[in-house]
């Protein structure tokens, strides 16, 4: 192997330089260590090093805190020992599922959201109760109890005594078929609360007045549960409230008037309740109306005299109530609508003109009414319906549409029901919709419905009655064939 040698005065001069520095070495230890070294001197580094005053990043709880997070925990899932496998709940790569945490202007990590009941979030043990605990997380902003109390009955608690987190803005206890009893009135010290969520439990009792003060409201959802009494007056007080749903309950008495004072007002849903009386005048002004559901309940009487002023209305439901009056013209003005649900209502007369103008409409259910004459000839011009019911009515006459509108509805289109409708024979072949071909074609498939005025007039009554009913097993009888 090639070596390569060192001169010896390279030697010479590296064992001098070394015989020199070793006592220097000695006397730089010995010196006491307060003399500033090099680095703290040299103004390029100084810049660097951190302020003496400044705090340091703690990234932990405060104990008491996670203490009250311990508890919950303990009573609430048994998916694991909490305390144990996560001794530091929100610690960075380490937290639990279904937290949310944030820092805190004291430094400290605080629990800012909790979810339960649904992977990967925490689920719920069969034992489990509301844990009003949950009060006591002071930088607590939204939780969720979501088909976590199922076996165990509870109710929900707010505390009285004790001042509730002022940062809670969101409560929502969802599909609890254990959570019964009433809405505590307590919950109106909830003062933060913009979403408030009890849906799907079995909470009985009337709605408590004193939640109408939670002047932050945005949403308001109580629907499907047992509560009964009336909707109180200070509903109108919520002047923030965009959506309100109040279905699905065991509600009486009539709609507040008050029900106008809520200007942001965007969704509404009533229905399946027991109220009764109108639909009141205040209505007309919610001009932000999109959605309006008040189906299967006792409501009668007029319509506001206001109605068309709704410009903003997209869905009218108002199925299954025993209004009997005529169809309002003013319904044809409401040119944003996309659904029209008025079906087993009573209504009568015949169905307006105006309702052709509803270009938007994709939704027109009006079965099961009283309604006379024929069908508009301008729904034949709806270019977005796609469900259409006429259903069990009294319509007479030729149904006004083309075998592209037919097609294009196919089984969605209803006509049934109806004695004197026919189809026109040249769109027999487009579709089934419950309704006679217009005269007889040549396979005696169908016939035109008789008319009273066409009662041959050499017939007797109970002979007419008899050759009707023969004809009719005739084509029975051939259609099964």
């Amino acid at each position: 192997m090639l070596q390569l040698s060192r001169p010896p005065q390279y030697l010479d001069t590296m064992h001098c330089s070394f015989s020199l520095s070793l006592p220097l070495i000695l006397l730089l230890l010995s010196l006491p260590s307060s003399i500033p070294s090099a680095s703290t001197t040299n103004p390029h580094h100084a810049n660097k090093q951190p302020p003496i005053n400044a705090p340091k990043p703690i990234n932990t709880m405060a104990p008491s805190e996670a203490e009250a997070l311990f508890k919950i925990m303990d009573s609430m899932s048994s998916d694991q020992n909490w305390r144990i496998s996560h001794p530091n709940p929100c610690q960075p790569g380490s937290s639990w599922p279904g937290i949310e945490c944030k820092v805190g202007k004291d430094n400290y990590l605080h629990v800012s959201r909790l979810d339960f009941g649904t992977p990967p979030n925490p689920t719920c043990k069969k034992t489990a109760t509301f844990p009003s605990q949950i009060f006591a997380l002071p930088y607590l902003q939204s939780v969720f109890f979501f088909n976590c109390f199922t076996h165990t009955k509870t109710t929900l608690t707010v505390p009285q005594n004790r001042a509730s987190p002022a940062s809670l803005q969101q409560l929502s206890l969802r599909s609890n078929p254990a959570l019964v009893g009433p809405i505590p009135p307590q919950i109106s010290t909830l003062k933060s609360l913009e979403i408030l969520t009890l849906s799907q439990n079995r909470l009985t009792g009337p709605i408590p007045f004193e939640i109408f003060s939670l002047g932050s409201l945005v949403h308001l959802d109580l629907s499907y549960n047992m509560l009964t009494g009336t909707i109180p007056y200070q509903l109108g007080s919520l002047r923030n409230l965009q959506g309100l749903d109040l279905s699905y309950n065991m509600l009486t008495g009539a709609i507040p008037n008050t029900i106008g004072q809520l200007g942001l007002l965007q969704k509404f849903d009533f229905s399946s309740n027991s109220l009764t009386g109108g639909i009141p005048d205040g209505i007309e002004k919610l001009s932000l109306l999109v959605f309006m559901a008040l189906s299967n309940n006792k409501l009668g009487g007029q319509f506001p005299k206001g109605l068309e002023k709704l410009q903003s209305l997209q869905y009218f439901i108002l199925d299954g109530n025993p209004i009997h009056s005529p169809l309002p013209l003013e319904f044809g003005k409401l040119v944003k609508l996309q659904e029209l649900r008025l079906a087993d209502s009573g209504y009568s007369g015949t169905i307006p003109e105006s309702f052709s103008q509803l270009k938007n409409l994709s939704t027109l259910s009006l079965q099961n009414n009283r309604l006379t004459g024929e069908i508009p000839v301008g729904f034949g011009s709806l270019s977005h319906i796609y469900h259409m019911n006429l259903s069990r009515n009294m319509l007479g006459g030729v149904v006004p549409f083309n075998s592209s509108f037919l097609k294009r509805l196919g089984r969605n289109l209803d006509l049934s029901g109806n004695p004197g409708l026919c189809l026109s024979p040249s769109e027999a072949h487009s579709s089934k919709i419950g309704v006679n071909v217009c005269g007889k074609n040549n396979n005696a498939s169908s016939i035109q419905p008789w008319k009273k005025s066409q009662a041959p007039s050499g017939l007797s009554k109970p002979l007419f009655l008899f050759t009707a009913l023969c004809v009719w097993g005739l084509h029975q009888m051939l259609f099964l064939v």
